[in-house]
C-alpha cells in the first residue's frame, strides 16, 4: 500500500472534483478497480473518477501532494493492467467519453475516457471512420497514443497517423496543447510514445469518408490450415489498401452460426474485412472460399457491427505479445501451424497472423514506430478462465515468439504486448527515437510520475 491518505486531504479532493472519490471498503470499490485482464487484482488507495480537466489536473496534484504513486486509466484494456497499481491514486477519465464529430471539416473530438465504442457510434450517421482497434471497448486514448492498429490502418493508417492535435495535462498539474505547429516534439512522442508525457484528456482526429464496409470469416478444420495460411498470405500479398484481415487459430465460439459439433474444437479462420462492398470482397478472396470452409460468413456490415463482432468478454485472464515479421515463407507457414496446432486446450486462446503494409508502411517514416515496415505481425492472444492453465499459457505465448523470431524486426508494437522489459521498449522505438523521446520525457515528467505504462525513462 502507499502513503497514509488523511481524511482531511481526501475530503478536500471530494471537494475539488466535479467527479467522484472511491476508496477501499466505500460504496463501488471493487467494480471501480477491476480490469479487462482478470490476472490483474490490485488495490489501489484512491481512485478518481474524473468528469472534467479541471478534475484531472486536482487529481495529478493531490496524488503528488500524498506522494503516492499515480496511474492512468482510460480503456482499461492494458494486458500488462498498469492503469491499476496497489496503493495508487488512479486517475480514472472513463466519466470523459464524449466525442463531437465535425462532418464538414472531417474531424473528431474525443474525449480522454471515450472507448472505440463511443467513438464509431458517434460517426457512424455521417458514414465517416478513422482508424479504431479490432474491438469495441478498448480506449481509444491509450491505443490511439501507443499507435494504434486496426482493420482500417491500410487504407487509412495507423491511429496515430491521424492524430491532429491533443491536450494534456502534465505532470505539474498543468494543461498543455500540442499539434504540429505547437509543441511539436511533444506531438512527435505521442506517435507511439503513449502515456509517457501527460494525461490525454482530449485528442482530435483526421476522419475518412466510409460508406460501406463488408466481411468474410471463412472457418477450416485444422487439417487444412497449411494451405489456408499460404493462400491467405499469397491473396494478402496482392491485397488492395481497402482490404484488412488476419488468419487464426482458435476454439470455434459457441455462436448461432457455428454448428454444434464444431463449438470448443480447433478451427483455423480467415478473415478479410474490406472498405467496400461484399461483392468486390467475396470476388477477391475466391481462392479461400475454393477451399470449402466448414464455416462461411460474407456479408455487408456497418463498421460499428463490425468493431463489436469480436469483442472479448472482460474477467478473463490474458496474456499477450507480437512479433513484426520482415516475410512470412513457406517455413514460417509451418512454424506458424504447427504452433496453432498446439494451443493450449480448455483456453480460449487464439493465435493470430495480421495482414500489414499498405497505409501502414507507405505512411510517415519520422515517427518512433520501426514496426511499421513489416508486412505481417503474429500476436499470440492468450486467454483463459482456470488459474491452472497460467503456467501453460504463458509459455505457449513465449514458444510462438521464439519459433517466429527467425523472421522477426527488432521492433513491435507496445500495445500488443505486456512487461517485457526495457530493452524490449528501446528497440521498439529504435535506439535514436528512444533518445529523443527520453528527452521529450525529460522535459515534461522529469520525475518520471507517468511511469505505469511501457515506460520511457526521463533523459539526464
Amino acid at each position: 500500500m502507499g502513503p497514509h491518505v488523511s481524511e482531511s486531504a481526501l475530503a478536500g479532493l471530494v471537494d475539488d472534483l466535479a467527479g467522484e472519490v472511491i476508496t477501499p471498503g466505500g460504496p463501488g470499490y471493487d467494480e471501480a478497480r477491476a480490469l479487462h485482464n482478470g490476472m490483474i487484482d490490485r488495490r489501489p488507495s484512491v481512485i478518481a473518477q474524473c468528469a472534467t480537466q479541471a478534475d484531472v489536473s486536482n487529481a495529478i496534484l493531490f496524488g503528488r501532494e500524498a506522494e503516492l504513486p499515480i496511474a492512468v486509466r482510460g480503456g482499461g484494456h492494458s494486458v500488462a493492467g498498469t492503469s491499476m497499481i496497489d496503493g495508487a491514486l488512479v486517475v480514472d477519465l472513463r466519466r470523459m467519453h464524449g466525442v463531437v464529430v465535425d462532418p464538414e471539416a472531417m474531424t473528431v473530438r474525443i474525449e480522454g475516457g471515450a472507448t472505440g465504442a463511443h467513438l464509431d457510434h458517434a460517426c457512424q450517421p455521417f458514414h465517416v471512420a478513422t482508424t479504431g482497434g479490432r474491438v469495441s471497448t478498448t480506449g481509444v486514448g491509450g491505443f490511439t497514443l501507443g499507435g494504434g492498429s486496426g482493420w482500417l490502418e491500410r487504407k487509412f493508417g495507423l491511429a496515430s497517423d491521424n492524430l491532429l492535435a491533443a491536450d494534456l495535462i502534465t505532470a505539474e498539474g498543468k494543461h498543455v496543447h500540442t499539434d504540429a505547429e505547437e509543441n511539436p516534439d511533444l506531438f512527435w512522442a505521442l506517435h507511439g510514445g503513449g502515456g509517457n508525457f501527460g494525461v490525454a484528456t482530449s485528442l482530435t482526429m483526421r476522419l475518412h469518408p466510409l460508406p460501406r464496409m463488408s466481411v468474410s470469416m471463412l472457418l477450416f478444420l485444422p487439417d487444412n490450415a497449411p494451405e489456408v495460411v499460404r493462400t491467405f498470405r499469397d491473396l494478402g500479398a496482392v491485397a488492395p489498401d481497402e482490404m484488412g484481415g488476419g488468419a487464426i487459430y482458435m476454439p470455434a465460439p459457441p455462436e448461432p452460426f457455428i454448428p454444434e459439433e464444431l463449438v470448443g474444437k480447433l478451427v483455423c479462420g480467415a478473415l478479410f474485412t474490406y472498405a467496400g462492398p461484399v461483392e468486390e470482397l467475396r470476388e477477391f478472396a475466391a481462392p479461400l472460399f475454393a477451399l470449402k470452409p466448414v464455416v462461411e460468413i460474407v456479408t455487408d456490415i456497418p463498421y460499428v457491427d463490425l468493431q463489436s463482432m469480436m469483442d472479448d468478454p472482460p474477467g478473463l485472464r490474458n496474456y499477450w505479445s507480437a512479433e513484426y515479421l520482415r516475410e512470412f515463407s513457406d517455413e514460417a507457414v509451418d512454424v506458424f501451424c504447427d504452433r496453432g496446432a498446439g494451443i493450449p486446450a480448455g483456453t480460449a486462446t487464439q493465435h493470430v497472423l495480421f495482414l500489414m503494409g499498405g497505409a501502414v508502411a507507405a505512411g510517415p517514416s519520422e515517427y518512433p514506430q520501426p514496426w511499421r515496415t513489416a508486412p505481417w505481425a503474429v500476436h499470440p492472444f492468450a486467454t483463459w478462465e482456470d488459474p491452472a492453465f497460467d503456467e501453460q499459457a504463458k509459455q505457449w505465448v513465449h514458444d510462438v515468439r521464439a519459433d517466429v523470431r527467425p523472421w522477426a524486426l527488432d521492433a513491435t508494437y507496445l500495445n500488443f504486448v505486456g512487461a517485457e522489459g526495457g530493452q524490449r521498449i528501446v528497440s521498439s522505438f529504435g535506439e535514436e527515437n528512444y533518445r529523443r523521446l527520453a528527452a521529450v520525457k525529460a522535459a515534461y515528467d522529469p520525475d518520471n510520475v507517468f511511469r505505469f505504462n511501457q515506460n520511457i525513462v526521463p533523459a539526464g
